[in-house]
């Protein structure tokens, strides 16, 4: 199986804004999202307790800084699930990281080590355990597991365009919060997801405001004290979301295929948002947007992601609240 097939099988919305990236940006974003993929897998297998995810975390890292090998991950993880795709990916860990090793060196050095820190705080939280006190905290989760992302996407950036490399120090802060609104928006639309795997991400201050526990977020006799909670989530989202917009705008337009990359998921997101927002199915059920719009966000910003005075409009239209 090759990295393109192995990546839209974990994300077909992701691929869609990795695919419009040129050349070698679009083979290490590749790259770089599969190995992530890996460290998703050991945090999220629902088989293993707490301690053994730490535990592979770890040995993942060590992987990458090419202390161990792969053949012992392989060695001692036992796959149940073979039809994860999280769990396709890590069984072809070792091909994706032969193709690591076949990128340029500043390429490469960029990817690994981000993918550590990311891993790193993943095994962080893991140790950790379900334990959002307040925004702060849901901030520094979100910072390990997206906002390193947003780091390590402007920093592949920057070493493809001499333009984007001039301005990587102005945009990096927004990079980081392009990371947490995708995030956000991520906690939101998986809130029950979560919730019966024994995670919940909203902060216990935005509960405690409400008066409300985690159980009750999700009994239909506290919808409406639920349903302000939600607003102080998706209202957190929407603050990340607009300083993406900024950082997508920051691009050279002219880097289309770049911004693209980018303009996808933040549309996605923004739309995904305005579903949630005051959504009492949120509570039930993942939320999600229709294959209709997808497409329309793809037509679009194709034709228009050049112009950022198109791009201010078509955020505002995203982000009217479904019907």
């Amino acid at each position: 199986m090759n990295l393109r097939d192995l990546l839209r099988i974990t994300s077909r919305t992701f691929a869609l804004g990795i695919e419009r990236l040129p050349g070698t940006l679009c083979e290490a974003a590749t790259i770089a999202y599969l190995l992530l993929r890996v460290s998703d897998y050991l945090e999220d297998n629902e088989e293993m307790e707490s301690d053994k995810k730490v535990m592979f975390l770890n040995l993942w890292v060590n992987i990458l800084r090419e202390e161990e090998t792969i053949e012992i991950l392989a060695g001692q993880l036992t796959i149940i699930n073979v039809d994860d795709p999280d769990a396709i990916v890590t069984q072809h860990a070792r091909e994706i990281l032969l193709h690591l090793n076949s990128l340029p060196y500043e390429v490469r050095e960029i990817i690994v080590h981000h993918v550590i820190n990311t891993t790193l705080g993943m095994a962080r939280w893991m140790k950790l355990g379900p334990n959002v006190r307040d925004e702060k905290d849901l901030d520094d989760y979100m910072f390990e597991v997206a906002g390193r992302v947003g780091y390590l996407v402007t920093q592949l950036f920057a070493w493809y365009s001499v333009t984007i490399r001039r301005k990587e120090k102005e945009i990096m802060p927004l990079a980081r919060e392009f990371g947490l609104g995708l995030q956000t928006v991520n906690v939101i639309r998986g809130l029950r997801d979560d919730f019966e795997r024994g995670w919940v991400y909203v902060p216990k201050q935005f509960l405690s405001d409400m008066n409300i526990s985690k159980e009750q977020l999700f009994d239909p006799e506290y919808r409406e004290q639920a349903l302000k909670v939600l607003d102080m989530m998706t209202d957190k989202a929407e603050r990340h979301l607009k300083l993406a917009l900024q950082y997508v705008k920051s691009l050279p337009w002219w880097q289309h295929g770049i911004r693209l990359g980018c303009i996808f998921p933040l549309m996605f997101a923004i739309r995904t948002l305005a579903v949630c927002r005051h959504n009492t199915l949120v509570f039930e059920s993942e939320a999600k947007i229709t294959r209709a719009e997808v497409k329309k966000i793809i037509l679009d910003s194709t034709l228009w992601g050049w112009s950022n005075l198109w791009l201010d409009r078509y955020y505002r239209r995203m982000n009217i609240i479904a019907e």
